[in-house]
């Protein structure tokens, strides 16, 4: 009885330390009261080794990225740190833990409404045709006690206050405006100093992601999350949608923060006053150019210009030549490996996206009497499985390949001096990039009786509208099967082979509408609707277009 006594004595005496060891763990304590450049550049740093982690698939995950050595802080944590994000949480979640593991002053918006210029009725303020405003802010602060402090408890603000406040609808602001409750970001100028790691890019469409990397020719590479608490990386192109400035699309800095009127405790940290942030006219970095043009139009900001040594040229030529380290140029040939790889990844991604439905069973389920009210932002078992904001940008992307493919090659017959290419026969030296890369590009899904499938990028391309969003489909339809083979596992029964047949429309529409009804039922489900679906897809034959040039 003595040894049991003395053991329990021995294990409350250490959960006792243990207690006190890992509240004085979760504290955060603002110990450096102003971000400063140096902090940037070290935020930056952090995003980009987890980046690059990322690219380089050491880990795949929030938790897995944050709980590896690509995290500089790995190991610092205390337990139950919950390390989740989603796409429009990442953001600011990689921003919050790298304030308090600095000791830096952290700010959110706690509360969002529609901007005063939104004269209709707004039904989601994610989707606000005229963006969103700041009506409430949320400052992690110590309180100042009679005899001691009370600091704040990071864990509970990473794992429940940030999940909790933040969404993609905090980014739909232009960002423009000094007022007390300030947006979270700033607009950035278009270059190098200021688009770096750490700067976040928001879609209006509904998707947001965090910069870790910039090549020297200039291309954009980014991190983002997904409700599975999965990261993927990314290049920027026109996946991400210029639109009107007040909803705030583009390139965005956090503003910098500084904490005012506190005094310095015993402990040497910060306690009470209250956070101020840079107003736009102390931000160097600050700029307009990405809504408006280099030359802006009167007639409106979709007419203003990009200009780039003389030439005109489109936002995101602009924006790469603009980033590009030492003279400014284009490398078709290069162009066409980079896009093959980036639509590579984001094919590879999406298998893991659709596997989870079929891992789920809910592509066994029978089929709702109708689809969501908008299927591009729901929730429940749509929001988790199903795919049509990913496939949307996938169908974007094939799109920007053939369309810079043919810009390229008009402006090498024209000698634009833009464009580097000593060869002898563009198109063809492209057509063979494009092969090489699209038979490099393998992948592969399991079916519903757990067959393994290799495709392609080039078999992808060819079934991309034959690709169903939609998480109630077996998985082979998921994938565009066409053969009877291919087929044959699929269990679907005729109520959903014709939910299949009449989404087409759906499966044609590039365009991610969130202001369109699309809560059809089947029989209302008949062609394309108003703002939901198109007869025709776009082209995306990139083959028969270089084919046609030789």
């Amino acid at each position: 009885m003595k040894i049991v006594g003395r053991l329990s004595l021995m294990l409350l005496l250490t959960s006792g330390a243990y207690a006190q060891n890992n509240a004085a763990a979760t504290q955060w304590r603002i110990t450096q009261p102003a971000w400063t450049e140096v902090h940037e550049q070290q935020f930056g740093q952090f995003v980009a080794r987890l980046g690059d982690a990322v690219e380089r698939r050491q880990c795949g995950k929030v938790d897995t990225c944050l709980q590896s050595t690509a995290n500089m802080y790995y190991g610092t944590d205390a337990a139950g740190l919950k390390y989740y994000a989603d796409c429009a949480d990442l953001p600011y979640y990689l921003r919050g833990y790298f304030a308090w593991k600095n000791g830096l002053p952290f700010s959110v918006s706690a509360e969002i409404k529609p901007s005063v210029l939104n004269t209709e009725k707004v039904k989601d303020v994610r989707y606000t045709p005229q963006g969103n405003m700041v009506t409430k802010r949320y400052d992690v602060l110590t309180k100042n006690g009679i005899f001691k402090n009370t600091y704040p408890n990071a864990l509970e603000i990473l794992n429940n206050i940030v999940p909790g406040l933040t969404f993609s609808a905090s980014l739909r602001m232009a960002g423009n405006e000094d007022t007390e409750l300030f947006t979270d970001f700033y607009p950035t100028r278009i270059s190098r100093q200021a688009i770096r790691p750490g700067t976040v890019i928001y879609d209006p469409n509904g998707h947001v992601a965090i910069i870790y990397k910039i090549s020297d020719d200039g291309r954009v590479f980014y991190i983002d999350a997904h409700p599975d608490n999965s990261l993927t990386m990314g290049m920027f192109t026109p996946k991400f949608v210029r639109s009107n400035p007040n909803q705030g699309a583009g390139f965005k800095n956090f503003r910098p923060l500084t904490l005012v009127d506190a005094k310095v405790d015993s402990s040497g940290a910060y306690a009470g006053g209250k956070i101020v942030a840079a107003r736009n006219s102390e931000l160097p970095l600050y700029g307009q150019e990405q809504f408006y043009g280099t030359h802006p139009d009167s007639a409106g900001w979709s007419k203003g210009k990009f200009i780039f040594n003389g030439q005109q040229v489109n936002f995101y030529d602009y924006v790469r030549l603009s980033l590009t380290e030492g003279e400014a140029h284009i490398d078709p040939l290069k162009d066409m490996a980079q896009l093959t790889d980036d639509i590579c990844v984001s094919l590879k991604d999406r298998v893991d996206a659709v596997d989870t439905a079929r891992t789920s069973g809910v592509s066994f389920k029978a089929h709702p009497e109708r689809l969501p009210v908008n299927i591009f932002g729901t929730e429940g078992e749509w929001e988790n499985y199903a795919t049509p904001s990913r496939d949307a940008r996938l169908k974007v992307a094939f799109m920007d390949l053939l369309t810079s493919t043919k810009a390229n090659i008009e402006r090498y017959k024209r000698r634009d001096p833009a464009i580097r290419y000593n060869g002898g026969n563009l198109a063809q030296d492209l057509f063979n990039v494009y092969a090489q890369k699209a038979q490099a590009c393998q992948f592969s899904y399991t079916t519903s009786s757990g067959r393994t499938v290799m495709l392609n990028l080039e078999a992808a391309r060819q079934r991309l509208f034959a690709m169903s969003f939609d998480p109630y489909h077996c998985i082979e339809l998921r994938w565009g099967a066409r053969i009877s083979q291919e087929l044959a596992s699929c269990q679907d029964d005729a109520n959903k082979r014709q939910w299949y047949e009449r989404e087409q429309w759906l499966r044609n529409q590039w365009e991610r509408r969130y202001d369109a009804r699309m809560d059809y039922s089947l029989n209302e489900l008949t062609g394309p609707l108003p703002g939901v679906g198109i007869a025709n897809p776009p082209d995306i034959d990139i083959v028969g277009y270089l084919k046609s040039q030789k």
